[in-house]
């Protein structure tokens, strides 16, 4: 990594008068701390030393507390791939293939969160992972992992703006372009406001879909209990007939093994979205304590819901069933309501499905938040034009914004259904970067405990460490390498070929490293070594500059806050 010494005359920084600048120092910094004769590392008078560039301490706003972030990760987890999704996950692997399928992936979530919580309560920038990618491994892997999220980001949003069109025909056949510009008009608003508004319409979304998933998994346990006057009892007679495991592709034990296997697959996807909630650090209060505590009460909750979730789903469908067969991705592809209409309740479908829109608008509200402040992190860095770095007055990026809503317009291919079938095909291409992504944010997370080891700097010395993590990241990466690369298994079955389901596994792959070679050799980058990663100093400023102490909550107060921060 190449480096250059600045100096900084009369800095006031306790012991640091000399400075090494670094890539994730861009001149505006630099000009910034010779102005004002303050070392790079030390920290902007009004947020409390937050190892962040002067460009976003001072044109970003902090208006995101520890609820928003807990919620915002929730509200990217918890979407269609629950309400909709694990029909489709039970038909593969069968109600025990499913939970664990689930239950693995989990697993893998659970090494993310901590290992994205550590490394984010140390450096708590815009951008996240991405940023962090570029500091701890190469500047031209952070170019590779930042436009591949911007990209997957912006193709999201239009998929689910085309989603709610397809959700409406469930009440309605109005023209769809209605509910097109609607959303994309609200989507805009949302996105353009103060990130605080953006938090509360998250915050609100979350908790509905988080009072929905409980209902569903009350409801759907009555039923299977027999509950419902007039129904019998359920229990677990599938899991019987026609049995705990589906033979997916091939037969016997095999064809079992590859049922789980394409369960694990999907459910990647599914959790998609928890690794969102620290794109914002810079814009959220005290983030050193918030991120790790949403990192970890987000993971908790997440895999709580859809393993009972799943759990309950195994026991009230069979996995044979055909209504798990309906193409139109409308409420009536449910297993929840597939097994309320069984039992007689009429209403549980509308119900669903309105459920089921505002999350698909979360979730693009979601693609919004993470996509523009990558693209933001990008341009602070010179990876993105420095257009990109202009934001309002209360602190949001609007020309990132802008570009964002203007691919929005994509979802007018909807109107065609051959159109729209091109463009479900190229939504598709973005589904790896989900592994990428979390791949990076754990391979991030080793070379810190490698770079902390090589420089005989304690675990204990980060703002969060947990003992087990360091391991935990290599199992995980490990994992998603493997689902990565096999993820698209079912192609290269006998009968099965596909150019286009083949294209949309695995075209992520080439796209991120020829953005990696790309800028590495224009740019000349090299990679960061071991000990020349400047730890001493983010410690030292976040040991230096403690953020405010936590104010303690008593009664009924503390049990509330509890369950949503």
């Amino acid at each position: 990594m190449s480096t250059e010494t600045i100096s900084f005359p009369g800095a006031k920084s306790p012991g640091i008068t000399n400075a090494t600048r670094h890539a994730w120092i861009t001149s505006d910094d630099v000009e910034a701390a010779e102005s004002s004769r303050r070392g790079p590392f030390e920290p902007h008078d009004d947020h409390d030393g937050d190892f962040v560039t002067t460009t976003e301490d001072r044109d970003l706003k902090r208006g995101l507390e520890q609820r928003h972030l807990s919620m915002l990760g929730i509200a990217g987890a918890i979407g269609t791939g629950l309400f909709l999704g694990l029909g489709g996950a039970i038909q593969t692997g069968g109600p025990l293939g499913a939970l664990l399928g689930y239950a693995t992936v989990g697993l893998i979530v659970c090494a993310v969160q901590f290992a994205l919580g550590e490394v984010s309560a140390l450096l708590p920038v815009t951008g996240s992972f991405v940023r962090h990618a570029e500091f701890l491994v190469d500047p031209a892997w952070g170019f590779a992992i930042g436009w591949n999220l911007v990209y997957g980001n912006i193709l999201s949003i239009p998929s689910e703006i085309t989603a709610i069109c397809v959700l409406f025909e469930f009440w309605t056949d109005l023209n769809p372009s209605v509910f097109i510009v609607v959303f994309i008009v609200l989507t805009f608003v949302v996105g353009i406001a103060f990130i605080r508004v953006f938090g509360e319409v998250e915050f609100f979304f979350a908790l509905l879909k988080i009072l929905l998933v409980v209902f569903l998994i009350i409801l759907g346990l009555v039923i299977d209990l027999g509950g419902v006057p007039g129904t019998p009892r359920i229990g677990f007679r599938y899991w019987q007939s026609p049995g705990p495991f589906v033979e997916h592709i091939a037969t016997g034990d095999w064809g079992k093994f590859l049922g789980y296997w394409g369960v694990m697959t999907s459910a990647v996807f599914s959790f998609a979205g928890v690794e969102s909630l620290a794109m914002a650090a810079a814009e959220t209060q005290n983030p050193r304590r918030a991120i790790p505590r949403a990192c970890k009460r987000v993971f908790a909750r997440i895999v709580l819901f859809y393993m009972l979730a799943v759990l309950v789903v195994g026991m009230l469908v069979a996995s044979n069933d055909p209504r798990l067969d309906d193409a139109y991705g409308t409420a009536a592809q449910s297993p929840f309501v597939i097994a309320a209409s069984a039992a007689g309740i009429p209403a549980i479908p509308s119900v669903v499905n309105a459920v089921v829109i505002t999350s698909a608008w979360s979730a693009s509200n979601q693609s919004l938040l993470a996509g523009t402040r990558v693209l933001f992190g990008l341009a602070l860095k010179g990876q993105a034009p420095k257009i990109f770095l202009r934001t309002t007055a209360w602190g949001t990026p609007y020309v990132c914004v802008l570009l964002f809503t203007c691919f929005m317009l994509l979802s007018f291919m909807s109107l065609s259904n051959g159109a729209l079938t091109v463009f479900w095909w190229l939504v598709d291409l973005t589904a790896a970067g989900v592994l990428v992504s979390w791949s990076a944010i754990l391979f991030n997370h080793i070379r810190l405990k490698k770079a902390m080891r090589k420089q005989g700097i304690d675990f204990d010395r980060l703002p969060w460490n947990n003992s087990w993590t360091f391991y935990s990241s290599h199992v995980a990466l490990f994992m998603c390498i493997v689902i990565l690369f096999t993820s698209g298994f079912e192609v290269f079955t006998k009968g099965n070929w596909s150019a286009s389901g083949f294209v949309s596994s695995y075209l992520d792959i080439p796209l991120v490293t020829l953005a990696f070679l790309i800028w590495k050799f224009v740019k000349k980058t090299k990679a960061v070594s071991l000990d020349s990663i400047p730890l001493h100093d983010a410690i030292e400023q976040a040991d230096a500059y403690p953020e405010e102490p936590e104010v303690k909550k008593t009664g009924p107060i503390r049990f509330v806050s509890w369950l949503w921060e």
